[in-house]
């Protein structure tokens, strides 16, 4: 059976059962595609919102409980998987720490596993384009199926169905990202029902609590679905990214000093939403990445899939929005990508 340790609840434990959707408020109704070129090399951020950004106090509470699991050698848990998942958790913790250049190794560290799992060469070249699909009610009545599914790689987010949305959605499915409890919702005693798209399609997904490392192996060990969890690297750049986005978009907005930003956000559990996970990836393994449902409209729900409307508040959706906006608008504008050795912005398409 899976073990019951109390560990505390971050970020998106309380709503996991929902799909994490990233809105799109602010982009344009077209498409707009931004060109693909290396970004001037500048420092013209500010200081005070990239320190500020550096501060995480739910990633530190992660890390803590971490290292307890580990020392505790995943007490209660059963022996069968006990060694598989205390590996994967130090392993994990070691990684633990900030650095950019992650994004120019997720060509290695995602595509060649994928390509190799179905059988391609040629891994260490880019797809041609790629559509990351969120959970917007506005997908319905988009019509966009079959140009989502003309995409050579597709990634879907917290398993969400593609029927009997398949018009508007599409079908084809090349990655399925998730968060860490999602995956320990659908792993049952020492089974695993998290193929939502089939055995074939790999599954990435990110930590949420560190005792779903248990999840994982068992995941893992259960079929041959391919299954990744992102490096802590990637995690700590993307919660980074988002912070700066939070605390820069608080200062206009409000005209407070960000160092207020605490006093109207809640510092344990402010997390980034699997969306926007889902994107930073693609931007490390595609030259074209294509955004749909990224948005919201009157009356339409957060999800396409269910009666959900409220968004979840442990996330900065329009931080987030004001981030896909400079990477169509002013790719130059967006922090700590700027001078990754070996990576540069790919196009990037929105589709409202």
């Amino acid at each position: 059976m899976k073990p019951s340790w109390p560990m505390p609840c971050l970020a998106v434990l309380l709503f996991s059962a929902f799909c994490v959707l990233l809105t799109f408020s602010s982009l344009r109704i077209a498409c707009v595609i931004c060109t693909s070129q290396p970004m001037a090399e500048t420092d013209d951020f500010d200081p005070t919102l990239m320190q500020l950004a550096e501060v995480d106090i739910g990633a530190a509470n992660v890390r803590r409980d971490a290292e307890q699991l580990s020392q505790n050698n995943f007490s209660g848990a059963p022996m069968k998987y006990r060694s598989s998942a205390l590996q994967s958790l130090r392993d994990w913790i070691n990684n633990n720490y900030f650095e950019p250049d992650i994004m120019a190794q997720l060509v290695n560290q995602i595509k060649t596993p994928i390509d190799r799992h179905n059988g391609k060469t040629n891994s260490n070249k880019l797809y041609s384009s790629c559509a990351v699909v969120g959970n917007s009610g506005i997908l319905l009545n988009s019509n966009n199926g079959k140009l989502i599914d003309s995409h050579e790689f597709v990634i879907r987010i917290n398993n969400a169905p593609t029927y009997p949305y398949v018009e508007h959605v599409g079908s084809k499915t090349s990655l399925s990202f998730i968060n860490s409890n999602v995956l320990d919702q659908c792993t049952v005693y020492d089974q695993c029902y998290c193929r939502a798209y089939g055995e074939p399609v790999p599954i990435a997904m990110y930590i949420c609590q560190p005792r779903h490392f248990f999840d994982y192996v068992i995941c893992k060990n259960s079929s041959g679905t391919l299954l990744f969890v992102t490096d802590p690297r990637f995690d700590m750049l993307c919660a980074r990214l988002v912070k700066y986005y939070s605390l820069k978009q608080f200062v206009e907005e409000t005209g407070r000093n960000a160092e207020e930003w605490g006093d109207f956000h809640d510092r344990q559990m402010f997390h980034y939403s699997s969306g926007l996970q889902a994107v930073m990836l693609a931007l490390g393994i595609c030259r074209r990445v294509s955004l749909f449902g990224f948005g919201k409209q009157e009356g339409a729900h957060h999800h396409y899939h269910t009666r959900q409307k409220a968004e979840l508040d442990l996330h900065d959706y329009v931080a987030e929005y004001s981030f896909y906006d400079d990477l169509v608008n002013q790719p130059e504008a967006v922090p700590f990508l700027n001078r990754v050795p070996g990576f540069s912005l790919p196009k990037f398409v929105v589709y409202y």
